[in-house]
């Protein structure tokens, strides 16, 4: 990339193609892109420097980025093949390569800090970015979240750690090699892609064969994948699982959902530990971020950690944009937002509601993500989502897909055990006021969330 100054993004709003738009201007270089819609993050793009336009169009490519010797083209899976600034590009001979690919570009030569899963990585990778930004005032990273922490999906720092977000969509995380890894599961999905939930599990094994020889493999206590690389150490974490290396004990609820909790270690307990975020899922990511620092120690032949350091940057850690985020937190009313898009992300955490407002009647809205994760899975968020009191659907979210024919948010609701109904998006706000609501849960990875303010600030009146 020496001679390419230039640096196009067909998909520059997504999550994790912004993080790198972002890397590249800090690096000086220019950077324009293609989104088929306007956002918060394209609107913060153009806002720091980058040309951004939302027609599909080969004459609205800047001319500046119209020259191969000096444009590199950096594309996400989302787009289609066919669409007509990426055959052009292609057809006029430029470098375009997958986001996963200039990922492994950038990742080459640091000491890797990988996050897997088909649910977990976004806070757990971000939980060790700010571990790292804390506890030793160094490290990168590239986050698939906006860290509150941070206010970034970016991290840039000093010394060579990189924590990352190893995406398994379109196999993107077969790119990087890490020195230790996380894997938080391997549950069915991205079936579109994968077609089986054995092929999903297979992918999994190969990234865990991608670990660095000497590296380390830190996966969650009862995820099925096989395990076949010999020249790692591999140690198993959960929340509260006494056979598990790494796991917390003695969790006590302590208000506002937050817990006190002592972290369990090889090489002893450390005592009194408390999350910057409430939910008890988030407690199984704090430890598994933990587990990784603790093996980067090993790997690197680092002091081990600094209990004290730890236990503050633990408590500091105020989590990521669109997980577990309260807007309304009051004895008469809460509502939170969550990105929660699979059945076992949708029970994880509304278990962890449950446990944290005991007593307490639960709404659940649902904004279901792609026709085929429907189609697939559809039987499995209806008993996700019945763990509620009382469940809102709004109608599916496309993404890249074009519709199935039988496949609505029906197809969910004909399963659910608990009353339920389904609202258009731009009802939801005054719907929901009018309901009998206590604690009511946003879900969802479409565009739910521009719904967000309108339900705190009619919520809130509630409280």
């Amino acid at each position: 990339m020496e001679q390419q100054t230039n640096v196009y993004f067909l998909g520059i709003g997504g999550i994790g193609m912004s993080a790198l738009a972002r890397y590249f201007m800090h690096e000086g270089r220019r950077v324009a892109g293609y989104d088929r819609t306007e956002s918060k993050l394209t609107r913060e793009l153009e806002a720091e420097g980058a040309q951004i336009h939302y027609d599909e169009g080969v004459e609205l490519i800047p001319a500046a980025f119209r020259d191969p010797q000096r444009t590199i083209v950096v594309y996400t899976p989302a787009v289609p093949a066919d669409h007509p600034e990426l055959v052009w590009f292609r057809a006029q001979g430029f470098t375009v390569e997958k986001r996963s690919q200039m990922l492994g570009h950038l990742s080459a030569g640091k000491f890797v800090m990988a996050v897997a899963g088909t649910h977990g990585k976004t806070t757990t990778s971000t939980l060790i970015a700010w571990l790292n930004h804390e506890m030793l005032g160094e490290g990168s990273a590239f986050l698939g979240g906006i860290s509150r922490n941070f206010d970034s999906n970016l991290v840039l720092g000093a010394g060579d750690r990189l924590a990352v977000e190893a995406d398994e969509f379109d196999r993107s995380f077969l790119r990087l090699d890490p020195d230790v890894a996380v894997v938080t599961s391997a549950d069915a999905d991205h079936l579109d892609i994968y077609g089986t939930h054995e092929a999903v599990k297979e992918a999994f094994t190969e990234f865990v064969r991608r670990i660095r020889k000497g590296g380390c493999l830190i996966i969650k206590r009862g995820v099925d994948i096989r395990l076949d690389n010999p020249g790692i150490t591999v140690w198993r974490y959960a929340c509260d699982d006494p056979e598990a290396d790494f796991h917390a004990r003695r969790l006590e609820l302590i208000g506002g959902g937050h817990y006190r909790f002592d972290l369990v270690t090889p090489d002893g307990v450390i005592e009194g530990c408390t999350l910057g975020v409430p939910g008890r899922v988030n407690i199984e990511n704090a430890v598994a971020a933990v587990a990784s620092m603790w093996c980067a120690a090993k790997v690197r032949g680092e002091a081990s950690l600094d209990a004290e350091r730890l236990r503050r940057a633990l408590e500091r850690f105020v989590g990521v944009k669109r997980r577990f985020e309260f807007y309304v937190n009051t004895p008469r009313q809460v509502y939170m937002d969550d990105y929660a898009h699979h059945p076992r992300e949708l029970a994880a955490t509304l278990d962890s509601v449950r446990k944290m407002f005991p007593g307490r009647r639960i709404t659940a809205l649902f904004q279901p993500h792609l026709y085929t994760r429907t189609q697939d899975l559809h039987t499995e968020f209806a008993e996700a989502l019945s763990r509620a009191d009382e469940v809102v659907l709004l109608p599916i979210y496309p993404a890249r897909e074009e519709p199935i024919e039988g496949v609505t948010s029906e197809l969910i609701g004909r399963d659910i055990t608990v009353p339920w109904h389904v609202v258009p998006r731009e009802r939801l706000a005054d719907e929901v006021a009018a309901m009998n609501t206590d604690v009511v849960i946003s879900f969802g990875a479409g565009n739910i969330d521009a719904c967000c303010e309108a339900l705190a600030e009619k919520l809130g009146k509630k409280s």
